[in-house]
Protein backbone atom coordinates (compact mmCIF):
# COMPACT_ATOMS: atom_id res chain seq x y z
CA UNK A 1 0.00 0.00 0.00
CA UNK A 2 1.02 4.06 -0.96
CA UNK A 3 -0.34 5.32 2.37
CA UNK A 4 -0.22 4.51 6.02
CA UNK A 5 -3.32 3.11 8.28
CA UNK A 6 -3.36 6.39 9.91
CA UNK A 7 -4.05 8.21 6.69
CA UNK A 8 -7.32 6.60 6.18
CA UNK A 9 -8.04 7.85 9.86
CA UNK A 10 -7.14 11.45 9.32
CA UNK A 11 -9.54 12.02 5.95
CA UNK A 12 -12.37 10.20 7.99
CA UNK A 13 -12.19 12.76 10.76
CA UNK A 14 -12.30 15.58 7.51
CA UNK A 15 -14.84 14.15 5.98
CA UNK A 16 -16.64 12.89 8.43
CA UNK A 17 -18.23 16.72 9.00
CA UNK A 18 -18.94 17.05 5.10
CA UNK A 19 -21.47 14.13 5.50
CA UNK A 20 -22.90 14.39 8.69
CA UNK A 21 -24.44 17.63 7.35
CA UNK A 22 -27.19 15.80 6.05
CA UNK A 23 -28.55 14.83 9.55
CA UNK A 24 -28.46 18.20 10.97
CA UNK A 25 -29.03 20.98 8.97
CA UNK A 26 -32.01 22.71 9.00
CA UNK A 27 -32.35 22.28 5.19
CA UNK A 28 -32.37 18.11 5.53
CA UNK A 29 -35.35 18.73 8.05
CA UNK A 30 -36.88 20.65 5.70
CA UNK A 31 -36.79 18.60 2.52
CA UNK A 32 -38.02 15.76 4.89
CA UNK A 33 -41.00 17.63 6.47
CA UNK A 34 -41.84 18.58 2.79
CA UNK A 35 -41.61 13.93 2.40
CA UNK A 36 -44.16 13.76 5.32
CA UNK A 37 -41.68 12.83 7.95
CA UNK A 38 -41.82 14.11 11.06
CA UNK A 39 -39.06 16.69 12.10
CA UNK A 40 -39.39 16.65 16.00
CA UNK A 41 -36.49 14.95 16.19
CA UNK A 42 -33.98 13.54 14.03
CA UNK A 43 -34.35 10.21 13.47
CA UNK A 44 -37.18 9.79 10.89
CA UNK A 45 -34.97 11.54 8.34
CA UNK A 46 -31.98 9.86 9.64
CA UNK A 47 -33.18 6.51 8.69
CA UNK A 48 -35.29 7.76 5.69
CA UNK A 49 -31.96 9.45 4.12
CA UNK A 50 -28.81 6.78 5.20
CA UNK A 51 -30.90 3.78 4.00
CA UNK A 52 -32.70 5.34 0.80
CA UNK A 53 -30.01 4.17 -1.38
CA UNK A 54 -30.69 0.45 -0.26
CA UNK A 55 -34.00 0.74 -2.02
CA UNK A 56 -37.30 -0.22 -0.77
CA UNK A 57 -36.07 -2.33 2.05
CA UNK A 58 -37.33 -3.54 5.62
CA UNK A 59 -36.04 -3.09 9.22
CA UNK A 60 -34.86 -6.33 9.39
CA UNK A 61 -32.20 -5.76 6.65
CA UNK A 62 -31.50 -1.93 7.86
CA UNK A 63 -30.84 -3.37 11.07
CA UNK A 64 -28.00 -5.71 10.12
CA UNK A 65 -26.44 -2.84 8.04
CA UNK A 66 -26.67 -0.04 11.16
CA UNK A 67 -25.32 -2.44 13.70
CA UNK A 68 -25.72 -0.60 16.99
CA UNK A 69 -28.91 0.68 16.80
CA UNK A 70 -31.51 -1.45 18.50
CA UNK A 71 -33.84 -3.30 16.41
CA UNK A 72 -36.92 -2.01 17.64
CA UNK A 73 -35.32 1.52 17.12
CA UNK A 74 -35.17 0.78 13.09
CA UNK A 75 -38.51 -1.15 13.44
CA UNK A 76 -39.68 2.07 15.08
CA UNK A 77 -38.43 4.60 12.14
CA UNK A 78 -37.94 2.45 8.60
CA UNK A 79 -41.30 0.92 8.66
CA UNK A 80 -42.87 4.87 8.33
CA UNK A 81 -40.24 6.05 6.49
CA UNK A 82 -41.28 3.10 3.58
CA UNK A 83 -44.80 4.20 3.83
CA UNK A 84 -44.21 8.06 3.81
CA UNK A 85 -41.48 8.17 0.48
CA UNK A 86 -40.60 5.97 -2.06
CA UNK A 87 -36.37 5.99 -1.88
CA UNK A 88 -36.39 7.81 -5.19
CA UNK A 89 -38.17 10.54 -3.89
CA UNK A 90 -35.75 10.39 -0.42
CA UNK A 91 -32.79 10.11 -2.75
CA UNK A 92 -33.56 13.27 -4.61
CA UNK A 93 -34.65 15.01 -1.55
CA UNK A 94 -31.22 14.28 0.33
CA UNK A 95 -29.92 15.58 -2.72
CA UNK A 96 -31.45 18.46 -2.93
CA UNK A 97 -31.22 18.80 0.72
CA UNK A 98 -27.30 18.92 0.64
CA UNK A 99 -26.58 21.60 -2.16
CA UNK A 100 -28.74 23.94 -0.33
CA UNK A 101 -26.85 23.20 2.89
CA UNK A 102 -23.38 23.07 1.63
CA UNK A 103 -23.74 26.20 -0.37
CA UNK A 104 -25.29 28.20 3.22
CA UNK A 105 -22.68 26.91 5.06
CA UNK A 106 -19.43 27.18 2.82
CA UNK A 107 -20.38 30.39 1.40
CA UNK A 108 -17.97 32.17 -1.45
CA UNK A 109 -15.62 28.46 -0.96
CA UNK A 110 -18.50 27.11 -3.08
CA UNK A 111 -17.37 28.23 -6.46
CA UNK A 112 -13.11 27.76 -5.35
CA UNK A 113 -10.77 26.22 -6.90
CA UNK A 114 -10.13 24.90 -3.75
CA UNK A 115 -12.95 22.41 -3.25
CA UNK A 116 -13.23 21.80 -6.94
CA UNK A 117 -9.71 20.18 -6.35
CA UNK A 118 -10.63 18.51 -3.02
CA UNK A 119 -13.52 16.78 -4.47
CA UNK A 120 -12.13 15.49 -7.75
CA UNK A 121 -9.52 14.26 -5.56
CA UNK A 122 -12.36 12.08 -3.19
CA UNK A 123 -13.92 11.42 -5.55
CA UNK A 124 -11.02 9.35 -7.61
CA UNK A 125 -10.48 7.85 -4.16
CA UNK A 126 -14.10 6.66 -3.85
CA UNK A 127 -14.63 5.33 -7.71
CA UNK A 128 -11.27 3.10 -6.36
CA UNK A 129 -13.23 1.83 -3.41
CA UNK A 130 -13.53 -2.10 -3.29
CA UNK A 131 -16.78 -2.50 -2.35
CA UNK A 132 -16.91 -6.41 -2.57
CA UNK A 133 -18.67 -7.10 0.98
CA UNK A 134 -19.56 -3.50 1.53
CA UNK A 135 -23.04 -3.66 0.96
CA UNK A 136 -23.96 0.53 2.32
CA UNK A 137 -20.85 1.98 0.42
CA UNK A 138 -21.58 -0.33 -2.79
CA UNK A 139 -25.19 0.91 -2.67
CA UNK A 140 -24.22 4.83 -2.68
CA UNK A 141 -21.14 3.90 -4.99
CA UNK A 142 -23.98 2.67 -7.37
CA UNK A 143 -25.98 6.49 -7.62
CA UNK A 144 -24.86 8.63 -10.81
CA UNK A 145 -22.43 11.20 -9.96
CA UNK A 146 -23.90 14.68 -9.42
CA UNK A 147 -22.36 17.60 -11.42
CA UNK A 148 -21.66 20.23 -9.31
CA UNK A 149 -17.90 20.23 -7.21
CA UNK A 150 -19.63 20.16 -3.35
CA UNK A 151 -21.82 17.99 -4.16
CA UNK A 152 -19.03 15.34 -5.71
CA UNK A 153 -17.69 15.77 -2.94
CA UNK A 154 -20.82 14.85 -0.71
CA UNK A 155 -21.22 12.15 -2.55
CA UNK A 156 -17.59 10.65 -1.88
CA UNK A 157 -17.20 11.32 1.29
CA UNK A 158 -20.39 9.58 2.18
CA UNK A 159 -19.28 6.09 0.12
CA UNK A 160 -15.89 6.44 1.57
CA UNK A 161 -17.25 6.64 5.11
CA UNK A 162 -20.26 4.16 4.31
CA UNK A 163 -17.16 1.83 3.14
CA UNK A 164 -15.44 2.28 6.26
CA UNK A 165 -18.54 1.59 8.00
CA UNK A 166 -18.80 -1.64 6.63
CA UNK A 167 -15.24 -2.59 6.66
CA UNK A 168 -15.68 -1.27 11.21
CA UNK A 169 -18.29 -3.78 11.46
CA UNK A 170 -16.40 -6.28 10.24
CA UNK A 171 -13.38 -5.58 12.61
CA UNK A 172 -15.56 -5.16 15.01
CA UNK A 173 -17.54 -8.72 14.72
CA UNK A 174 -13.54 -10.22 13.51
CA UNK A 175 -13.05 -9.53 17.65
CA UNK A 176 -16.27 -10.84 18.74
CA UNK A 177 -17.90 -7.01 19.37
CA UNK A 178 -21.41 -7.45 18.97
CA UNK A 179 -24.08 -4.51 18.25
CA UNK A 180 -24.86 -3.86 21.78
CA UNK A 181 -21.15 -4.12 23.46
CA UNK A 182 -20.01 -1.98 20.48
CA UNK A 183 -21.28 0.80 22.49
CA UNK A 184 -21.17 -0.74 26.17
CA UNK A 185 -16.50 -0.90 25.31
CA UNK A 186 -16.61 2.69 23.40
CA UNK A 187 -18.44 4.21 26.42
CA UNK A 188 -16.37 2.27 29.04
CA UNK A 189 -13.22 3.56 27.12
CA UNK A 190 -14.08 7.22 27.34
CA UNK A 191 -15.20 7.73 23.69
CA UNK A 192 -18.24 9.49 25.10
CA UNK A 193 -20.54 9.62 28.05
CA UNK A 194 -22.52 6.78 28.15
CA UNK A 195 -25.90 9.12 27.52
CA UNK A 196 -24.63 9.98 24.19
CA UNK A 197 -24.90 5.94 23.52
CA UNK A 198 -28.28 5.59 25.11
CA UNK A 199 -29.38 7.20 21.77
CA UNK A 200 -29.67 3.87 20.05
CA UNK A 201 -32.23 2.86 22.83
CA UNK A 202 -31.59 -0.20 23.76
CA UNK A 203 -33.07 -1.30 27.16
CA UNK A 204 -31.57 -1.39 30.45
CA UNK A 205 -31.53 -5.04 30.63
CA UNK A 206 -29.76 -5.66 27.44
CA UNK A 207 -26.94 -2.90 28.26
CA UNK A 208 -26.22 -4.72 31.47
CA UNK A 209 -26.41 -7.99 30.07
CA UNK A 210 -23.66 -7.01 27.26
CA UNK A 211 -21.81 -5.59 30.44
CA UNK A 212 -21.52 -8.78 31.70
CA UNK A 213 -20.34 -10.54 28.70
CA UNK A 214 -17.72 -8.10 28.29
CA UNK A 215 -16.72 -8.52 32.25
CA UNK A 216 -16.51 -12.14 31.98
CA UNK A 217 -13.54 -11.70 28.84
CA UNK A 218 -11.73 -9.46 31.22
CA UNK A 219 -12.55 -6.36 29.08
CA UNK A 220 -14.84 -4.56 31.68
CA UNK A 221 -14.16 -3.96 35.03
CA UNK A 222 -16.46 -4.01 37.88
CA UNK A 223 -16.93 0.11 38.07
CA UNK A 224 -17.83 -0.65 34.41
CA UNK A 225 -14.90 1.28 32.72
CA UNK A 226 -12.23 -1.11 30.26
CA UNK A 227 -9.69 -2.64 31.75
CA UNK A 228 -6.24 -3.03 30.09
CA UNK A 229 -7.21 -5.55 28.02
CA UNK A 230 -10.47 -3.28 26.92
CA UNK A 231 -8.78 -0.47 25.47
CA UNK A 232 -5.96 -3.42 23.77
CA UNK A 233 -9.34 -4.64 21.90
CA UNK A 234 -10.58 -1.20 21.41
CA UNK A 235 -7.54 -0.26 19.87
CA UNK A 236 -7.07 -3.30 17.80
CA UNK A 237 -10.46 -2.43 16.03
CA UNK A 238 -9.65 0.55 15.38
CA UNK A 239 -6.48 -0.25 13.80
CA UNK A 240 -7.98 -3.09 11.91
CA UNK A 241 -10.73 -0.44 10.95
CA UNK A 242 -7.93 2.08 9.32
CA UNK A 243 -6.27 -1.00 7.44
CA UNK A 244 -9.40 -2.21 6.62
CA UNK A 245 -10.55 0.93 5.15
CA UNK A 246 -7.21 2.68 3.90
CA UNK A 247 -6.89 0.87 -0.27
CA UNK A 248 -9.43 3.42 -1.78
CA UNK A 249 -6.44 5.85 -0.92
CA UNK A 250 -3.76 4.05 -2.55
CA UNK A 251 -5.91 6.20 -5.82
CA UNK A 252 -4.26 9.13 -4.49
CA UNK A 253 -0.19 9.65 -5.01
CA UNK A 254 1.42 10.72 -1.63
CA UNK A 255 1.88 14.27 -2.60
CA UNK A 256 -2.33 14.69 -3.43
CA UNK A 257 -2.88 12.43 0.06
CA UNK A 258 -1.14 15.62 1.58
CA UNK A 259 -2.68 18.35 -0.03
CA UNK A 260 -5.89 16.87 0.71
CA UNK A 261 -5.95 17.67 4.38
CA UNK A 262 -5.30 21.24 3.60
CA UNK A 263 -7.90 21.60 0.90
CA UNK A 264 -10.61 20.20 3.46
CA UNK A 265 -9.04 21.80 6.97
CA UNK A 266 -11.25 25.51 5.86
CA UNK A 267 -14.15 23.48 4.56
CA UNK A 268 -14.46 21.15 7.35
CA UNK A 269 -13.61 24.46 9.58
CA UNK A 270 -16.40 26.12 7.96
CA UNK A 271 -19.00 23.41 8.95
CA UNK A 272 -18.31 22.59 12.28
CA UNK A 273 -17.64 26.21 13.67
CA UNK A 274 -21.55 26.61 13.07
CA UNK A 275 -22.13 24.64 15.94
CA UNK A 276 -24.36 22.17 13.75
CA UNK A 277 -22.67 19.28 14.66
CA UNK A 278 -22.70 17.51 18.45
CA UNK A 279 -19.17 17.65 20.00
CA UNK A 280 -19.34 13.98 21.41
CA UNK A 281 -20.68 11.34 19.17
CA UNK A 282 -21.16 7.22 19.11
CA UNK A 283 -18.11 7.47 16.41
CA UNK A 284 -15.88 8.04 18.80
CA UNK A 285 -13.81 10.40 16.44
CA UNK A 286 -11.54 12.04 19.45
CA UNK A 287 -11.74 8.89 21.57
CA UNK A 288 -8.84 9.70 24.05
CA UNK A 289 -7.83 6.24 24.72
CA UNK A 290 -7.40 5.42 21.33
CA UNK A 291 -3.52 5.53 19.56
CA UNK A 292 -2.48 6.38 16.35
CA UNK A 293 -0.32 3.22 14.43
CA UNK A 294 0.99 1.98 11.55
CA UNK A 295 1.71 -1.21 11.89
Amino acid sequence: MTHRPSTARQLWKLLEPVHATVYYAAEAFEAAERLGHAVDERWPSYFAYRAAPLGPVGPHLVTALFYSFSPRMVERYVTPARRTATPERVLAARGEAVDRALRRLLGDRIDSPELREAADLVRRAARAADTAGRPLAAANAALPWPDAPHLVLWQAATVLREHRGDGHLAALQAYGIGPVESLVSQAAAGAAPREVFDSRRWEEAEWDAACHRLAARGLLAADGTATDAGRRVRTAVEHFTDRLALAPWDALTPGEAARLPELLSPLVLDIVSTGLLPARSTLGIGMAYYEDADA
